[in-house]
């Protein structure tokens, strides 16, 4: 298990009362009293912060306007925070997973891009994808038939059923095969194969449960066999900014460029990540078309208005700033169980 969220205190004296007033005796350890006095978390009234650590001598602070719940599975620290600026967030193992004033920048980046490139996408396997976003807005394209969702954690998935009622609909669209178990597992049990698909996996966070699902031996030998002819594999690849770039992006970038014969890395800023984040796109047949092309698919293939992509957008998106680039170039760096790297840091809770 990642680094479990911590509830901290200032000396003002108040401490948190999570999820009407009960915690378990693993929450309980994990606060620092400094009396017993105690505040409801669902009380606007409040002042509360949710701090990450993003880099030594470097921390990202959201102000809170209540705390919706907290807990633990056999997996991971799970939390829903409402915070004043972006709105409800995800936050699983003290990480920032998203936040709902600006999620559909990563998942239109992380689904549409694969499946506007596909010739023809029908099925489509996404692994991790708890929440339900990524499921959303593979379902907008009229083409699929069927998208098995995989994710290893059953409370997350309940979780995020019960609380982000904007994925209420795809949780209950008749297309949707959603599957509790390691996609590992599940992929290499499964005689099917897919047309695209999806790494919506959790940061590589060292202890959690899926930096194993970034390695090369995963992508050669599991990944790569259960695509169909045409088949694209797309991964969030973690922070790409100018000086976060080198913490997993390049080496998922190079430890695909091992296994697939084309690749595209793209960025995008997310806010509420506090930096540009990266995907890699990967497939055995190139990626050629144009931004007409991709705005045509747009129009014809799909339910609806997308928020943030465009044809002229994604492909700027693929540009990547010299520092960046010469970076991808020059990675050496392949992805192993045994030589892994790991997103830097986890997140705090406090109350002011």
């Amino acid at each position: 298990m990642g680094e479990a969220v911590e509830i901290l205190v200032h000396s003002n004296g108040f401490s948190s009362n999570i999820e009407n007033g009960s915690l378990d005796d693993d929450h309980e350890a994990e606060i620092t009293a400094i009396n017993t006095n105690k505040i409801d978390t669902k009380d606007q009234s409040f002042c509360g912060w949710f701090e990450e650590d993003i880099d030594d001598h470097l921390k990202w602070s959201f102000a809170l306007n209540s705390t919706l719940h907290i807990g633990a599975s056999e997996y991971q620290e799970i939390a829903l925070l409402d915070t004043k600026h972006f709105g409800k967030v995800l936050v699983i193992d003290g990480k920032m997973q998203s936040a709902e004033i600006d999620e559909f920048v990563y998942h239109e980046c992380l689904v549409h891009p694969s499946l506007l490139y596909h010739p023809n996408p029908i099925t489509v396997f996404i692994m991790g994808g708890g929440e339900g976003s990524a499921a959303r807005e593979v379902l907008k394209h009229k083409s699929i038939e069927k998208v098995v969702m995989c994710d290893i954690d059953q409370e997350v998935v309940d979780f995020c059923r019960k609380y982000l009622t904007a994925n209420w609909k795809a949780f209950s669209d008749e297309k949707l095969d959603l599957v509790i178990d390691d996609a590992k597992a599940e992929l290499e049990r499964r005689e099917e194969k897919f047309d695209v698909i999806i790494g919506d996996l959790a940061d590589p966070v060292e202890g959690g449960p899926c930096y194993q699902l970034y390695t090369k031996p995963f992508y050669e030998n599991v990944i790569k066999t259960k695509l169909k002819r045409n088949g694209i594999f797309v991964t969030q690849a973690g922070p790409a900014g100018v000086l976060t770039h080198k913490e997993v992006f390049s080496s998922i970038y190079n430890t695909l460029r091992h296994v697939f014969k084309y690749l595209t890395v793209y960025t995008a800023h997310i806010p509420s990540f506090a930096d540009t984040w990266g995907w890699v796109m990967a497939s055995d047949e190139p990626f050629s078309l144009d931004a007409s092309q991709i705005e045509s698919r747009i129009k014809e293939r799909i339910n609806g208005e997308l928020l943030y992509l465009t044809g002229p957008s994604f492909l700027s998106s693929t540009i990547m700033n010299k520092s960046v680039n010469q970076s991808l170039l020059n990675e050496t760096h392949v992805y192993t169980e045994e030589n892994a790297r790991f997103i830097y840091g986890h997140g705090k809770a406090y109350l002011a």
